[in-house]
């Protein structure tokens, strides 16, 4: 499921924020904000697409770098979420 799950993170931030070729150059682990490819806006649309893409909630206290700045941080987290509502 993580890679089915990390394809679909993958290609919402290249379809709506990667604006160059060369889409392979992302890394999973790579800063989005470093990057300068997402911003606070940005942000707010990712944690949309997560919440309805994933059937999570997102607290606001959990919009932080830690969770949302790389591809994989976001996939972790994700995977944190879902299994806390399977456990609940």
């Amino acid at each position: 499921m993580s890679t089915d799950r990390r394809a679909k993170i993958r290609a919402f931030i290249e379809e709506n924020f990667l604006f160059r070729e060369d889409t392979d150059a992302i890394a999973d682990g790579e800063s989005l904000l470093e990057a300068g490819l997402i911003d606070s806006t940005g942000i707010l649309e990712l944690v949309a697409f997560l919440e309805s893409e994933f059937a999570i909630s997102i607290a606001d206290e959990d919009i932080v770098p830690d969770n949302l700045d790389s591809i994989a941080a976001i996939d972790g987290y994700v995977a944190r979420r879902q299994g806390s509502s399977l456990a609940a």
